[in-house]
């Protein structure tokens, strides 16, 4: 599906839990496009913040608001000429979502503060962990704008139903933290590969990387080993509420 999308500029839409690693299907999209010389910009729509959604997406003029002191370009000009990626994009509010449909459909936008429309030429990528179908029957995500972001739907399914990709993935992140470390780690022993391969990964692609690169810092000689590859959970602690009832159910039990 990332090869048939990649060389058009059609709207992108990837669904999957948590970690699965939508990010990467979005800079595979960019990557792998013709857009690829120019940029690729991300935002975490559920990072900001509901009074500023406005001024980071679409940008701002001086004096626009308090503390706009001179003029700044939004992520959707800075994508100009590129692909911009709007991760968890369930979670903008319905008035946001007005303003990014008319984007898509007119290729222009109005700076925060200002009167003239600006052109912008960029392919968008969304991604989303909720479910959007179930969002508009709440009516909290916007019909029109559902439609318009999945031309092409990419489904990520958890790392625990993709068996066959956890060992290449893993040996790509170790790749990557053994090049930002400088470590001498080259690869992973038999028993590590048989941990990774047994573990769930409730935590998906995320959970794996996180795995590697603790295995790779406190490890010692050229081969991860299981032993320093996934951490045991913590459990929760105990409740002073539970820790009564326990403490009650003990002395009932002894009268």
């Amino acid at each position: 599906m990332i090869e048939k999308a990649a060389p058009t500029d059609s709207t992108v839409l990837v669904t999957g839990e948590s970690g699965t690693g939508k990010e990467v299907v979005a800079r595979l999209l960019h990557a792998r496009s013709p857009r690829r010389a120019g940029p690729f910009i991300d935002v975490n729509c559920g990072a900001l913040a509901p009074t500023l959604v406005d001024a980071e997406l679409f940008g701002h003029e001086k004096g626009a608001f308090t503390g706009a002191e001179k003029r700044r370009e939004g992520k959707l000009e800075l994508a100009h000429g590129g692909t911009l990626f709007l991760d968890e994009v369930g979670e903008l509010s319905l008035d946001a979502q007005v303003k990014l449909l008319r984007v898509l459909e007119e290729r222009r936008l109005v700076r925060v503060g200002g009167k003239d429309e600006v052109a912008v030429d960029v392919r968008l990528v969304a991604a989303t962990h909720r479910d959007l179908e179930q969002l508009v029957t709440e009516g909290k995500f916007r019909e029109d704008l559902y439609y318009r972001l999945e031309v092409i739907r990419i489904h990520v399914p958890p790392l625990r139903e993709r068996r066959d990709d956890v060992l290449p993935l893993a040996r790509l992140f170790l790749a990557r933290v053994r090049q930002r470390t400088g470590r001498a780690v080259e690869g992973f022993s038999p028993d590590a590969e048989k941990r990774l391969l047994e573990h769930a990964w409730p935590g998906n692609a995320r959970e794996l990387r996180n795995a590697v690169e603790r295995a790779v810092v406190l490890g010692e000689g050229t081969s991860a080993r299981s032993a320093t590859l996934t951490g045991t959970r913590r459990r929760r602690p105990r409740s002073s509420a539970s820790a009564g009832r326990r403490s009650t159910r003990r002395s009932s039990s002894t009268t």
